[in-house]
């Protein structure tokens, strides 16, 4: 009897990981991975600035308000990166939020406060911006 199965020829990309304390200081480590992918994928500078202020967004909330600035807790950032594209995905060890019910930063009531764009900027500034149920991980896509 003939094997039929084939090895899956679609290709993933390459895969980087970090494990980040909860602290402030750790996002330097998150910057320099997403300066050297965007160096090595010769990614433009408008979708380096995007990731850049996306992925940052993202770690710090994660740090700040999933995981409370708990040195302890780690957050947990994966990127798939091909050519074409990257795939961010980062998860913290907090309860997680409701993404669903978040104010409008563009209403009235909320121009002149200095937080709740965070969310508002993922969503904007990447290709796709998808919640797990719970709320401790976002997944981002850039394309190239």
């Amino acid at each position: 009897m003939q094997n039929n199965i084939q090895p899956n020829s679609v290709s993933t990309g390459e895969l980087y990981t970090l494990q980040l304390p909860s602290t402030y200081e750790s996002i330097t480590l998150l910057e320099n991975l997403i300066e050297d992918i965007a160096d090595k994928f010769k990614i433009s500078d408008d979708t380096f600035a995007n990731m850049m202020t996306c992925l940052n967004e993202a770690a710090i909330n994660a740090i700040v308000h999933g995981n409370k600035l708990d040195a302890n807790k780690k957050v947990i950032v994966n990127a798939d990166v091909d050519p074409k594209r990257s795939i961010w995905t980062i998860t913290d060890e907090g309860e997680g939020f409701d993404y669903n019910q978040l104010p409008d930063p563009t209403a009235e009531e909320n121009l002149e406060k200095l937080t709740g764009r965070g969310v508002f900027i993922l969503k904007h500034l990447a290709d796709q911006c998808i919640f797990n149920t719970r709320g401790n991980e976002v997944e981002l896509h850039f394309k190239f």
